[in-house]
């Protein structure tokens, strides 16, 4: 049965010496907003306008592989928005994965794509079809849907045939 540690205060009391949380005790303690061990992964919460900073640190410490960034909408909770970077290190066989949390107000976040360029088309996914911009993203342009479309289908609030 492998452990669970459900909040902050656990991991970083159970797994200060790993390395992505070494890291980012290093680097920025503040910028940790939340932390979780689950099945023998570990989840960092950033604040939204750390995460180009929390992503260079991990690089810098060995996780050398983005392999996805993904969004979830928790309508109506708050805050709605969750984006999720998962990312690989080749050197501790082992994935980390940090998220932020965006309001509905305050839609956006750094672009990963100065850190891992291959963060490039996935944020350009999550802005299609979720509505959240990346500062700084250097072609933030629709990637699925058509230029003229209205809205985004993947938020719980759009309507399921669609903006009639």
């Amino acid at each position: 049965m492998s452990l669970t540690l459900a909040d902050k205060e656990s991991v970083l009391r159970e797994k200060s010496s790993h390395p992505a949380v070494a890291a980012i005790l290093a680097w920025r303690p503040e910028a940790l907003t939340d932390a979780r061990w689950d099945r023998d992964e570990l989840t960092l919460t950033l604040a939204p306008e750390e995460i180009q900073g929390g992503g260079l640190t991990l690089q810098q410490a060995g996780y050398n592989f983005l392999e996805d960034i993904t969004a979830v909408d928790w309508y109506p909770a708050t805050p709605r928005f969750q984006v999720s970077y998962q990312i690989l290190s080749h050197k501790f066989k082992e994935y980390v994965r940090l998220r932020v949390m965006l309001d509905e107000a305050s839609l956006s976040v750094d672009t990963l794509v100065p850190v891992w360029p291959s963060a490039n088309y996935y944020e350009r996914e999550i802005f299609d079809l979720f509505g959240i911009r990346f500062d700084a993203h250097p072609n933030l342009r629709r990637i699925m849907m058509p230029e003229e479309w209205q809205g985004h289908p993947l938020r719980k609030d759009y309507p399921v045939e669609g903006y009639r």
